[in-house]
């Protein structure tokens, strides 16, 4: 198993559990149906303890091009992996979403409303207002690799075959826990993406696969939850570094 290979399973496995509860709970006839945003929160948590525990061995589980920007800011990570790991974060995304279409199918057809379709794949905001939306994802963001960067241990070099350096380090239920407690406080204003893989990857595949009676994928806000993480979290390696 490649380090890129780390990151498109442990991705994949993130989308599927993630995005599936979501589908769960909003599309019509599922027996998690109306379940509500605890459900939601906790299941999104758990998909990140899954992802991280499986990808920790071979790549960190990053998971994230927030997080590996980030700790390549921090000097935790070599800048030359930087875009192979993204590459993998955004392919293992699109699979998973390709997953939840193929074993939600049938409830997709039975959901008539079509902004229901597109949040099981994508996040979007409760107010429509991009520049609160931005602060809102940069905010969440920058809680997330800055919590990250304190307990993240020492700088490793991934040439050597010592180890890997990235949210594995810190062991997978902490970050389950990390992220649960963003969905609870701060996921109310925008659907916490705080992970750019977690939401381009699903949109392109809402937008490409043949969704009954689906919307637009909503291109118009998608700018929101890449450029938000990804500024927060920079702010927050740069002050983990300044500190």
């Amino acid at each position: 198993m490649t380090p890129f290979l780390g990151e498109l399973i442990g991705t994949t496995l993130l989308i599927i559990l993630g995005c599936g509860v979501v589908a769960n709970v909003l599309l019509n006839k599922t027996k998690g149906n109306n379940s509500g945003w605890i459900v939601i929160a906790f299941g999104w948590a758990m998909a990140v303890y899954v992802g991280v525990f499986v990808a920790t061995p071979y790549s960190g589980a990053h998971l994230n091009p927030a997080v590996t920007i980030g700790l390549a800011v921090a000097g935790k990570f070599e800048w030359a992996l930087v875009g192979p790991y993204i590459v993998a974060q955004i392919l293992g995304a699109m699979i998973g979403a390709f997953i939840i279409w193929v074993t939600y199918r049938q409830h997709f057809n039975e959901t008539d409303n079509a902004d229901a379709k597109l949040a099981v794949f994508s996040t979007g905001p409760a107010i429509r207002n991009p520049i609160d939306n931005l602060f809102s994802e940069i905010i969440g963001t920058f809680v997330l690799v800055f919590a990250v960067l304190y307990i993240a241990g020492p700088s490793i070099n991934l040439n050597n075959n010592d180890g890997k350096i990235g949210l594995g380090a810190i062991g997978a239920l902490p970050v389950a826990f990390l992220v649960l407690a963003i969905g609870l406080s701060l996921g109310g204003t925008t659907g916490y993406a705080i992970n750019p893989a977690r939401d381009i990857g699903p949109r392109i595949m809402h937008f490409i696969l043949p969704i009954s009676k689906k919307k637009d994928s909503d291109w118009n806000y998608s700018w929101v939850p890449i450029i938000g993480p990804i500024i927060g979290g920079v702010i927050a390696a740069v002050l983990f570094k300044v500190v």
